[in-house]
């Protein structure tokens, strides 16, 4: 294979397919597209579509313009919605009322995130507010419930609706309930009060837990100070350090940035007292048992079961992981062997290392990010028969030049939809890999045609260089994977409400597609079609990906088992209230369902940012990551690109989003109906085959 020739590729630009001619490696035009640097063509008479090409959003300024018209539009379609007969059509109102304040919340709630300029981020967040405030008006309002319970109540009308029509007329009515519509005025006012109290300790506990502590210079040997940024006469501890190989540094990092922080510690009280009240307000047992009604588990008693069940089957293998890594500890350092919990993603990955040699930076220079997408585009058209193509953002459509537009087009449906990829590092750019839903797709029967779903990828990759390209360690690039699993949920979902498009499903559900992806990641069968060298065209060699895959099984028990400690946490939190401190609890719980000690005067759960998205449903990535390997192991194993496996997997579970149960949809990709027992053996089975043996050679 050549190392470098000149490819000739299409590339859209003003809706005008044109040719581009550029000197690369034999990289596919999507490959070629994000191996390449970006560069925009400044044309002065280009008009400013506007962020997403929504015109108003062409300044700050037209967040308010937006937010007005969503509201008026509001208004008309709460009109119509309680005005109608009952049938369809009030469905159909009731997801008009929700796509118009979606379209513009959701992209504000992106825009707060991740817009470079402080003025856009700031009129985003006064737009969050603001329809975030009518969305709870709305739950509340006894007009508009009416009319959807008056369709419910009708066996006639409910016996004319489709199963999807009245799964969403259900899910509407589920929002009205959570939010107390059935309570008195006084005490419905009092649940709006709890909601917006709610949104301003959610971002008051979100900002905290991400802000860095800091401690007096002089309190830390200064031979250590350069492992530190510094302020003055302080050193500042934005992290944990958990991958340096100097005890000292990971437990002074662990001892200062967990250290309590008072305020921050009454806002999660707070808000965990705001939430139970809410949730018994309204009728529910405790903020758990309202978070859980429609996922797959369904209630915290079957969540606690999967956790403990789980821990008593990983017991033996944890408390092996833990002596490895004690050991390893002790050999590195005699002086100080005792294993503690700054330690456990050090020596776990000391041990990986050892046994595999798996050094990132072998790995790398095979995972371009254009090879990377090569070979998602190449995934994607074996499986489904969908491209990804690159476009030209017009003028104002994107909020930091770096930003590259993908089209996702069908072989035979035609365009699906739209992913903007914001894969690079930028000042104030959130670290935290994620997926963001713009626009979700509905069929719009007002034009007859199908809305489009929009989405982002958010990655904090380094850029490209003059000499290379970006390059991608192991860990990145499945996360790459992982996002794009999210992505294509949106894409390949074609849900007639946008109530339920795409990844607006159940939460232990939604992470079951991007989690799936991570295996076609490190399937050697994908890999090989893409991981290729950027300079010499040398493909990775399959011993190299038979080691990555095998070292993840390395201290599995102990980092999963790490994982049941946060989850069953998250549980508590959000149980029947304990009548005690949040780090008492974190204490108690840490003992029962992790093992290693509770470090005195720290506070984790004020890092736990994930209680805010995820509360009591933390569990999400465990129980969505058995369904994964059972949905691989079942159906992709033999063949993971498998084209007639992939449209049975669309059309059984990515189709769908939140329009049928989540159990249904692993009923029928599965062919029988999981039980929790099938779900522990699933994550007791992904760990190391060879355990004892390994075990053995690292001892020996």
């Amino acid at each position: 294979m050549s190392a470098c020739k000149r490819l000739l590729y299409f590339v859209k630009h003003r809706g005008i397919w044109t040719y581009v001619r550029r000197n690369v490696t034999t990289w596919s035009p999507v490959g070629a597209a994000f191996n390449a640097k970006p560069h925009r063509r400044l044309d002065l008479l280009e008009k400013n579509l506007g962020l997403f090409g929504v015109p108003e959003l062409s300044s700050p300024a037209g967040f308010q313009v937006a937010t007005k018209k969503a509201l008026q539009d509001t208004q008309r379609l709460v009109e119509k919605a309680c005005c109608g007969p009952p049938g369809a059509e009030t469905v159909e109102s009731f997801d008009r009322l929700s796509d118009g304040l979606c379209k513009v919340a959701d992209l504000a709630d992106f825009v707060k995130v991740a817009h470079p300029d402080q003025a856009f981020r700031e009129a985003a967040e006064k737009t969050c507010i603001e329809i975030g405030t009518v969305v709870e008006k709305l739950n509340t309002n006894v007009e508009l419930c009416k009319s959807l319970k008056n369709l419910l109540d009708n066996p006639d009308v409910l016996a004319q609706l489709d199963p999807d029509t009245r799964r969403v007329a259900e899910l509407f009515m589920f929002d009205f309930e959570i939010s107390g519509i059935h309570l008195d005025e006084k005490l419905r006012k009092e649940a709006v009060a709890l909601h917006v109290k709610l949104l301003d300790l959610n971002n008051e506990f979100l900002v905290g837990s991400h802000m860095p502590n800091r401690i007096a210079r002089s309190a830390i040997p200064e031979h250590l100070h350069l492992h530190f940024a510094k302020e003055g006469s302080f050193i500042q501890v934005g992290g944990l350090h958990a991958d340096s190989p100097d005890d000292l540094v990971r437990e002074i990092a662990y001892r200062i940035y967990l250290y309590p922080n008072a305020d921050l510690m009454e806002c999660l009280e707070e808000l965990l007292k705001c939430r139970n009240k809410l949730a018994k307000l309204v009728g529910y047992e405790s903020y758990a048992h309202r978070a859980l009604k429609g996922t797959m588990a369904k209630t915290p008693e079957t969540v606690m079961n999967f956790l403990q069940l789980l821990t008593d089957k990983l017991a033996d293998r944890t408390a092996k992981d833990f002596k490895m890594m004690t050991d390893m500890k002790k050999k590195i350092n005699p002086r100080n062997s005792g294993l503690m919990p700054w330690d456990h993603p050090y020596f776990s990955g000391v041990l990986r290392a050892e046994r595999y040699n798996i050094e990132p930076s072998l790995y790398s220079p095979y995972f371009s990010l254009g090879a990377c997408m090569e070979g998602l585009n190449n995934l994607f058209s074996q499986l489904y028969g969908v491209s990804l193509m690159s476009e030209h953002p017009s003028a104002g459509e994107v909020w930091s030049d770096d930003v590259r537009k993908l089209a996702v087009v069908h072989e035979t449906e035609g365009l699906l939809g739209y992913i903007y990829c914001d894969f690079f590092h930028r000042t104030n750019k959130p670290h935290q890999d994620c997926h963001f839903t713009i626009r979700g797709g509905r069929w719009c029967q007002e034009t007859g045609q199908y809305q489009l779903p929009v989405v982002v990828l958010m990655l904090s990759l380094p850029h490209p260089t003059k000499s290379a390209p970006t390059l991608l360690s192991p860990g990145m690039m499945e996360n790459l994977f992982h996002e794009m699993g999210h992505a294509m949920h949106s894409m390949l979902g074609r849900t007639r409400f946008q109530h339920v498009t795409g990844t607006r499903c159940a939460t232990d559900f939604a992470e079951v597609p991007s989690i799936l992806m991570e295996y076609f990641a490190t399937d050697y069968r994908v890999v090989s079609q893409f991981a290729r060298h950027y300079q010499t065209g040398q493909p990775l060699p399959e011993s190299m990906v038979a080691r990555l895959c095998e070292s993840k099984k390395v201290c599995g028990a102990a980092d999963t088992q790490l994982q049941i400690f946060y989850a069953v946490l998250d549980q508590i939190y959000h149980g029947k209230p304990q009548h005690r401190s949040t780090t008492d609890i974190l204490k108690d719980m840490q003992q029962k369902f992790y093992g290693l000690p509770y470090t005195p005067n720290t506070a984790w759960q004020l890092r736990f940012s994930h209680l805010i998205g995820y509360g009591a449903k933390y569990y999400s990535y465990l129980m969505s990551r058995a369904v994964a390997s059972m949905v691989w192991k079942q159906c992709f194993v033999q063949d993971p690109l498998n084209r007639e496996m992939g449209e049975r997997y669309r059309r059984e579970m990515l189709a769908h989003g939140g329009a049928k149960e989540p159990m249904l949809m692993v009923e029928g990709m599965l062919q029988r109906r999981p039980t929790i027992e099938d779900f522990v053996d699933a994550l007791v089975s992904e760990l190391n085959p060879n355990f004892e043996t390994f075990l053995m050679d690292s001892e020996g």
